[in-house]
């Protein structure tokens, strides 16, 4: 797999840079109900394919995704930890000053 291919397959999918795994399998499904070829309304026979094949590289990529658990990562995934930690302590968020 190239950067390039999983860039294509994230414009098949109509997806930006980040996506979870739940986000791409229900764009997957989506995308199969209003393409396949069983509903006869379809203008582009090829697309179905092309759909297919974004998915397969999609989920090759997820499954081999060697995830970080940093704690900079932990706070980029959950910003309301990271906001908690920032300003926690302040009297107008209701905190205490961390000793």
């Amino acid at each position: 797999m190239t950067y390039r291919a999983l860039k294509k397959a994230l414009e098949v999918f109509g997806l930006g840079e980040r996506a979870t795994l739940r986000q791409i399998k229900s764009r997957h499904r989506q995308l199969v109900k209003a393409h396949h070829p069983d509903r006869g309304d379809s203008q582009d026979p090829a697309l179905i394919a092309r759909i297919n094949a974004a998915h397969e590289i999609l989920m090759d990529y997820c499954e081999n995704y060697r995830f970080s658990f940093s704690e900079e990562e932990f706070l980029e995934q959950q910003p309301e930890e990271r906001i908690k930690r920032q300003f926690g302590w302040d009297p107008v968020w209701s905190g205490e000053k961390e000793e």
